[in-house]
């Protein structure tokens, strides 16, 4: 089952598909199944990265895969997306499968696999991911959302053309922008908050929140180490894992309003580092955190 598509009057930034009428998102999200649970799917120009598609995409396009399945016992809980290799634009298969059940939580496994310039199927990706059925419990939140801005306060930011995902979202930086300069001087500010950035982003063309879009979402931050030093090297996520704390009527009261997202690095070293990240409701609802752990280039 698709997620709802564009309404009839067009908006700007959305991408149409005069035969489906779908949103990009959900068109980057189809899969064919393939029979002994591989399921094929297309990683599209309109979610292209520096190098393959926007990792968010495909993490989203895992997520919707696993709650599409007829086994799936209950929601999303955790996600760990390993990006073991560059994904090509072009067909790919996703190989998924349940390794367990249990009386209210269910295990899964999965791998993409996708065609070599020499004809061979490679595996490109791997991952596992945790679904449950949620029950109400007493709960707390102990990481508010920061005292910041209102959306409409803060201007949007235009973003360089350089990669064609940038424009399915809409960002309101806060703090903690790209560098102007990119001179390879590190960040004069104190370690806690020198590779810390925070904005306001939602979907430019008005697509409702759910969980395979809160998995891109988490992925929506630039590297830390183009923050911490103003040096443009290469970057990329090794793996990356989302916990999903919100469930559907919270998805539901958000719609397709603004996130908060806040990401810091924490250390980089030896050409790795980690870096973790926050979204939160405008209403300041957690909604879901990750930890990524990034490549980087000298």
């Amino acid at each position: 089952m698709l997620a709802p598509p564009c309404s009839d009057a067009p908006k700007p930034g959305c991408v149409w598909n005069k035969l489906t009428r779908l949103h990009p998102f959900d068109q980057a999200l189809a899969l064919e199944p393939q029979g002994d649970g591989v399921l094929l799917g297309q990683a599209t120009p309109a979610w292209a990265n520096m190098v393959g598609p926007f990792g968010g995409i495909t993490a989203a396009t895992v997520v919707r895969a696993i709650m599409d399945h007829a086994q799936c016992l209950g929601t999303p809980l955790s996600l760990t997306v390993n990006y073991a290799a560059g994904i090509a634009l072009g067909p790919y298969h996703l190989h998924l499968s349940v390794a367990r059940t249990n009386r209210s939580t269910q295990h899964w496994t999965f791998e993409i696999h996708q065609a070599q310039a020499d004809g061979t199927q490679a595996c490109v990706l791997t991952g596992t991911a945790l679904t449950a059925a949620r029950r109400s419990t007493w709960g707390a939140n102990d990481l508010p959302m920061p005292r910041v801005r209102p959306p409409h306060e803060v201007p949007v930011v235009q973003m360089p053309r350089m990669v064609e995902w940038f424009s399915r979202y809409e960002m309101r930086s806060l703090g903690g922008p790209l560098p102007q300069i990119w001179d390879g001087q590190e960040s004069p500010l104190p370690p806690e908050s020198a590779s810390t950035s925070c904005l306001w982003v939602r979907d430019s063309a008005g697509r409702a929140l759910d969980y395979p879009a809160i998995a891109a979402y988490a992925d929506i931050f630039f590297p830390r180490v183009w923050l911490r030093r103003a040096k443009h090297v290469p970057a990329g996520t090794v793996s990356m894992t989302v916990y999903f704390h919100a469930d559907a009527q919270q998805f539901t009261q958000v719609g397709a309003g603004y996130l908060l997202a806040q990401a810091r690095g924490q250390v980089f070293r030896d050409g790795f580092f980690d870096q973790s990240g926050y979204l939160w409701s405008e209403a300041g609802t957690m909604l879901a955190t990750t930890h990524q752990l990034v490549y980087f280039k000298e």
